[in-house]
């Protein structure tokens, strides 16, 4: 047997044992984008109430009492610097979503096609459907998840911005009544 025949065989084994990882992760990302849409569908019903979230009002109380405090400034930047941190966590993790579904996706595509072009060698054309109907659904499935977090990233991305906007006017606004709105 020739080193190359040996390498193939390797690559085999390996993409053999990456396929129910794979397939297991689009299930995951399936689940994660599903607790997701939830998530901004709740957000979605509580902004449209006029609802501030919890995690708005504690940065709000924050802020009242940094600007109550001696280092006023810094102690508003602080509050400011952390609510933008907790506010695009969620982003980041949407994001996530968009380049994982594809990559998964075009993983457990090509996976079954090496499946399902061995049964075609072989004649055996169940064997060869089955295949292409698993590749075609990872891709179908690893592109809707994709799509959706892809939404859901920019709709919360034009809340954030909103919300970050709003809050740190609120600071400007408390730093410079508590100076007596002098500037410096």
């Amino acid at each position: 047997m020739e080193l190359i025949d040996r390498i193939r065989g390797v690559l085999h084994l390996v993409a053999d044992i990456l396929v129910w990882p794979v397939f297991a992760g689009l299930i995951v990302l399936i689940a994660i984008a599903l607790i997701a849409v939830g998530a901004i569908a709740r957000e979605a019903w509580e902004r449209r109430q006029g609802r501030v979230s919890q995690q708005g009002r504690q940065t709000q109380e924050a802020l009242a009492g940094a600007a109550l405090g001696n280092d006023r400034l810094l102690e508003v930047e602080a509050v400011v610097a952390r609510a933008e941190r907790l506010a695009w966590a969620p982003i980041l993790r949407l994001r996530l979503l968009v380049r994982l579904g594809p990559a998964l996706g075009l993983m457990g595509t090509l996976i079954p096609m090496a499946y399902a072009l061995q049964g075609l060698s072989e004649g055996n054309l169940p064997g060869l459907a089955g295949n292409l109907v698993t590749a075609f659904a990872a891709t179908v499935i690893g592109l809707a998840i994709s799509v959706v977090a892809y939404l859901m990233a920019a709709i919360r991305e034009e809340w954030t911005r909103a919300d970050l906007e709003r809050l740190t006017l609120k600071a400007e606004t408390l730093v410079r009544s508590e100076d007596g709105g002098d500037s410096e």
